[in-house]
């Protein structure tokens, strides 16, 4: 404000001070009147200086509004808006205020230079495990259980002799059997693994998914020394297979088994063999057609009405088994069992758990003779 004025002002309020109304009305009136050029042009300086401000503004909310337009073609840009406009206006940001400057560093987050630790995962515990075997030996066999470690069992054959038509006046036939006593010892099948209780109580899957990959391995172990077993008592096909396809070597061991008075009741085959036989043709570019005598029943393979099994595991390349199956036996002295112990070995004072798969058991082929075991590739 102009100094002369404020001075003025500074008299007329000390003039005016105990005064009457009609004195303080004409001292103003005469302030008024002397001063009155002088106030038009402070007012109109304010107001310039005002309108001046006023229009900063108004370019500052001008330029951001056409900033913001710009914004829609953000898409087309990977850099985000905010940080192109921060990029773009850099110089006008730090001199801000027009008193200090800042720095300012843009960069563009990714997970290698932003994110410290691992990332937010979800988890599966239901683990994926091998798959068991299709066909386990004992699911073929009838099983019997025993309270000791040995099944014997009595295997009778005619010696000699013939029931025959009596000659009147004759001896009547006469036959004579020999009896086998055949033995059958059973013996531990069994496998175990060694785990730390930290494993156990840091893995929430761990138990659970141990019993059953030990058991489908204890099977696999069975079925493996049940083959052995299987092989050297089956009765060994000598049957020429060459000049004719598996479907039909298979139907000549039924026949063979039939005329031995044996009713087969299940064959098994490795998967590429099981497979052949569907890709059999009826005859040359005739297309494909499942063989006189094989059907398929409920999604089962089906050879004169008995099943046709597939033991991709245990049973080697090019051979089959055929055969009447109730004549072959499990003998169990103790069934499989899953147990775990803290009080194995060392375990105690390594904080070790033993889990371990077992069982008792044995294999016998009752009648030979009504389990053939053959191989597509004899001649």
């Amino acid at each position: 404000m102009n100094e002369e004025i404020k001075n003025a002002l500074d008299t007329l309020g000390s003039q005016i001070k105990g005064k009457t109304s009609e004195e303080v009305k004409s001292a103003i009136e005469s302030f008024e009147a002397k001063y009155k050029d002088e106030v038009a042009k402070e007012v109109k300086a304010v107001k310039e200086e005002f309108e001046a401000e006023l229009k900063k503004v108004q370019d500052q909310a001008n330029a951001l509004d056409i900033k913001l337009k710009e914004s829609k073609k953000a898409k087309e840009d990977n850099t985000p808006f905010f940080q192109k406009m921060i990029k773009e206006n850099f110089d006008e940001i730090k001199s801000v205020g027009g008193k200090k400057e800042f720095s300012l560093e843009v960069k563009d987050m990714t997970l290698g230079n932003a994110l410290t630790g691992d990332q937010p995962r979800d988890y599966n515990y239901d683990v994926v495990r091998r798959p068991a075997s299709m066909v386990n030996v004992e699911d073929l066999a009838t099983a019997v259980t025993i309270q000791g470690g040995t099944y014997t069992y009595v295997r009778s054959t005619l010696a000699s002799g013939s029931v025959a038509t009596q000659t009147e006046g004759d001896d009547k036939a006469q036959l004579e059997y020999d009896y086998t006593m055949v033995d059958a010892n059973t013996d531990y099948i069994a496998g175990f693994a060694v785990y730390s209780k930290k494993m156990r109580n840091n893995l929430p899957f761990l138990e659970s998914t141990l019993s059953l990959d030990l058991r489908d391995d204890y099977y696999r172990g069975e079925n493996s020394a049940f083959q052995t077993i299987l092989s050297a008592q089956a009765t060994t096909s000598t049957q020429s297979n060459a000049g004719q396809n598996r479907a039909e070597a298979i139907l000549e061991e039924i026949s063979t088994l039939a005329g031995q008075n044996f009713v087969a009741n299940g064959v098994v085959l490795t998967p590429a063999d099981y497979f052949a036989i569907l890709e059999i043709e009826k005859s040359t570019g005739a297309g494909y057609g499942l063989p006189l005598g094989w059907t398929f029943d409920g999604g089962v393979l089906r050879v004169m009405g008995a099943p046709v099994f597939m033991a991709p595991d245990w049973l080697p390349a090019n051979k089959y088994y055929v055969g009447d199956w109730s004549r072959v036996r499990k003998v169990v002295t103790e069934g499989f069992s899953f147990s775990t112990s803290e009080e194995d070995s060392d375990n105690f004072r390594k904080n070790n758990i033993t889990a371990r798969v077992e069982a008792q058991v044995v294999l016998t082929v009752e009648q030979p003779d009504a389990v053939r075991y053959g191989d597509f590739t004899t001649a």
